[in-house]
């Protein structure tokens, strides 16, 4: 095999496993669905509910936009944070591997003057956040679920792993000196460790000091619980399309399945992996599969619409193409 067909195929080999999954996630759903029942369920989807889905969408990711920017220690502004954030969304939903996550590493290290390195580690920090908000829902509607004994185990584990993880970027933080200088006597070990962390752990760990500042924890943990209160709320108006009256907290429990099932490795906007979760929680509610997968649809395209939007905007604003983004992440991802 050749030098350019062996990179080809590494490429390949690193995103083929997620395409997999959201194939056989959509052959599934697809066959549990009844196709005349599904276009009845469309026909029933009223304006408002969407129209009111769609604002409560883009108030969502400005709060998140605010938490991030406080995460950033306000070096942004609120405009350059929310249209980043879209951006990173975009790319996730138009490239495997959540390159958006390194997109919005790269485009706000530029837009702050922070560094990639510095504000990756703020990414982990909000990600750390959101498991942590998922599998808390998750866990206080389980009982309230029927027969969702299964999730919670899932549950247990991810909020523990969560927790941990937050203990130890804390403890990074916390002891930032300790930790270089072990780093550092690493290095002088391992090539690897001397060329790609050596010179990056100072805006790593830098970055990760907001964890020790209870001050801008608590600010950054309020506009990311909001967030997700905007986000339930998309869901209980959405809900009202399928049920006449809807429990506060089906969507509480839609919403945390949701998100820990679109973690799992899957095509770019977790195609195929975000219906599978959407319709399996609808299931579990009583909810039938034609109509679970008309909402899980519908929500899947509001949130792609949304984010895409906002997205193509600020890479307009910023005068930037998706082939240069394409060639300029890939370059970049090893270095991130």
């Amino acid at each position: 095999m050749s030098g350019g067909a062996r990179g080809v195929w590494m490429r390949v080999r690193r995103w083929l496993p997620g395409v997999i999954i959201s194939l056989v996630a959509l052959v599934i759903v697809f066959r549990l669905a009844r196709w005349e029942e599904l276009r009845t369920a469309f026909q029933n989807i009223q304006p408002l509910p969407v129209a009111a889905a769609v604002a409560l969408t883009v108030i969502s990711l400005w709060t998140r936009a605010n938490g991030w920017r406080v995460l950033l220690d306000h070096r942004p502004t609120v405009s350059q944070s929310f249209f980043i954030i879209n951006e990173g969304y975009l790319l996730n939903n138009l490239f495997p591997l959540r390159m958006g996550e390194v997109g919005r590493a790269v485009f706000m290290g530029q837009a702050s003057g922070l560094g990639p390195l510095h504000v990756l580690s703020t990414i982990v920090i909000e990600r750390a956040f959101d498991l942590a908000i998922a599998a808390g829902m998750l866990l206080s509607t389980l009982p309230l679920a029927l027969g969702a004994e299964w999730a919670r185990p899932f549950a247990v584990v991810t909020l523990g792993l969560v927790i941990v993880g937050l203990a130890g970027l804390y403890g990074m933080a916390r002891f930032n000196e300790r930790v270089q200088a072990f780093i550092l006597k690493m290095g002088q070990r391992w090539a690897f460790v001397e060329r790609w962390i050596v010179p990056r752990v100072a805006s790593l760990l830098e970055g990760l000091r907001v964890l020790t500042r209870p001050s801008q924890f608590l600010a950054a943990l309020f506009w990311m619980v909001l967030s997700w209160v905007l986000w339930v709320a998309v869901h209980y108006v959405m809900l009202f399309t399928l049920v006449p009256q809807v429990p506060l907290w089906w969507p509480m429990f839609i919403d945390s399945v949701l998100a820990l099932g679109v973690a799992v490795p899957s095509a770019p906007a977790a195609l195929g992996v975000f219906e599978a979760a959407v319709v399996g929680a609808l299931a579990v509610l009583g909810v039938d599969n034609s109509s679970a997968l008309a909402y899980a649809i519908l929500m899947h395209f509001i949130n792609f619409a949304v984010t895409g939007i906002f997205g193509f905007i600020g890479l307009l604003k910023e005068g930037r193409s998706l082939g240069s983004l394409s060639a300029q992440l890939r370059a970049q991802e090893p270095r991130v």
